[in-house]
């Protein structure tokens, strides 16, 4: 799912990035998500598996509105 997000982005933006670039970049983004993951489990004394779920619905819940239909 990721590397589709990437590839829409290049495809929004006009550019293209290397193979090597992409998973350079996955790497990079999934190694700070593991990371902020654990952190926050041992903040929280939670498994990995509880602490991604409490990160996304944080991320939802304190997330700015967006404007709809306007």
């Amino acid at each position: 799912m990721t590397v589709s997000y990437f590839e829409w982005v290049q495809d929004r933006q006009g550019y293209f990035w290397s193979e090597e670039m992409v998973n350079d970049r996955l790497e990079t983004d999934h190694g700070r998500s593991i990371q902020h993951t654990v952190l926050y489990g041992e903040k929280h004394k939670v498994n990995n598996r509880i602490a991604a779920y409490m990160l996304a619905i944080n991320r939802v819940a304190f997330s700015p509105p967006t404007r709809r239909g306007n």
